[in-house]
């Protein structure tokens, strides 16, 4: 199969004149002048995190699929989308009806949950943004698959690095964001689920009012119980840059602030990693970031789906897609599949720092009956998805 799909691939290279092909039409879908990717600035004016649309993630998976398009006939094409809120309602059914075999979806999770209730329920729709167990659990949907990676998935992965260390003693550290709240749940039941303890479960307040310093002030908050570790949960970063090597006692802080679980890294090594990397880096002049890998997963498993059955009918693509032969090249050790239980993509995640990844979940010794993928994030006996 690989040899004849390699022989199409030269032959393909040297034709001659171009011949009439099908088209395989993919659509990014995001808010226009959307918050979320605001500088997210504190009082001084300091910008703490760049976020960046997944587009340049999306354009990379298509780039370079002229070759594709002669071997197999069918020719691929990325539209961009950029919608006010009023019009978002409709776009999945206009998508359908301009003939999209699939829709990728960059919105935030209001935009998101009115958008799947208003859809047709027959567009193949990918989230590449939004990494909430929600979209994997009560309100999960048929036709929604997932490259972003479950916080859940997120959460698990540091865990078992924090039990394959022996630090079982945890010093969570979580703020009063709605976020904060949601990686606080997803903290606590992934070190119930891998017998790790913790020991104090404490709320920060980033405030300069004197009642309230006890809420403030890191050297309380991390002083006794003792414990291993300190685990913080806060999205927008203000008050966790202070914690490392401001605690009570010398402690490794994980979470937030220093070693953290994602999907991808511009430091990443191994498995033709460096490749990708510097592939995106010279389109984007940047460094590719987590919700990019997401996007570019979305791209080529639509590519790698088209490719392999030889089709563009969105019916045929989502039963190649959810097929148990199915799957795409990660570049991170394995090929990923979808779970048919909840559509979120399988995939190693990687503990790393700022720069340098120290090491990708599942661990060793970690095991499961089916996939070892599977230790990270809801298994299927346990998903609240109905979409079985």
């Amino acid at each position: 199969m690989i040899a004849k799909l390699v022989a199409a691939l030269i032959l393909a290279a040297v034709a001659g004149p171009a011949f009439s092909a099908e088209t395989a039409r993919v659509v990014y879908l995001g808010l226009q002048d959307d918050p979320y990717y605001e500088p997210q600035r504190v009082y001084t004016g300091l910008s703490l995190k760049d976020r960046n649309r997944p587009l340049d993630g999306v354009r990379l998976a298509f780039r370079g699929t002229r070759i594709l398009t002669r071997a197999i006939g069918i020719e691929f094409e990325l539209q961009e989308r950029l919608l006010g809120a009023e019009e978002l309602a409709g776009a999945v059914r206009a998508a359908g009806d301009d003939g999209a075999i699939a829709v990728l979806l960059d919105l935030p999770a209001d935009r998101m949950e009115s958008l799947l209730a208003t859809g047709s329920g027959n567009e193949l729709l990918f989230n590449i943004r939004d990494g909430a167990d929600r979209w994997r659990g009560a309100d999960c949907n048929a036709n929604l698959l997932h490259t972003m990676p479950s916080r859940s998935m997120l959460t698990d992965a540091m865990a078992q690095y924090l039990r394959f260390r022996r630090w079982t003693r945890i010093l969570l550290l979580s703020g009063d964001a709605l976020a904060d709240g949601e990686e606080a749940d997803a903290i606590r039941r992934s070190t119930a689920k891998f017998g790790l303890k913790i020991v104090a479960d404490r709320d920060f307040v980033l405030t300069n009012d004197p009642r309230r310093r006890d809420l403030s002030n890191i050297a309380l908050l991390t002083g006794p119980p003792a414990h291993d570790v300190i685990w913080l949960a806060d999205a927008e970063g203000e008050f966790g840059r202070y914690v490392p090597y401001a605690t009570y006692s010398p402690r490794p802080v994980v979470g937030a602030e220093g070693l953290s679980a994602v999907a991808w890294h511009w430091t990443w090594e191994r498995h033709g990693a460096p490749q990708l990397n510097q592939r995106f880096r010279r389109i984007a002049d940047r460094d590719m970031q987590m919700s990019d890998w997401a996007g570019w997963a979305a791209g080529q498993t639509v590519i790698e789906a088209v490719t392999k059955s030889g089709s563009t009918n969105p019916g045929t693509i989502v039963e190649t897609i959810r097929s148990e032969e199915f799957a795409i090249d990660l570049y991170k050790g394995v090929r990923g599949s979808f779970r048919r239980w909840n559509g979120q993509l399988r995939q190693p995640i990687l503990l790393a720092t700022h720069n340098a990844v120290i090491a990708s979940a599942p661990l060793e010794g970690f095991e499961h009956q089916v996939d070892t993928l599977d230790t990270l994030g809801f298994d299927e006996a346990e998903s609240p998805c109905l979409r079985r």
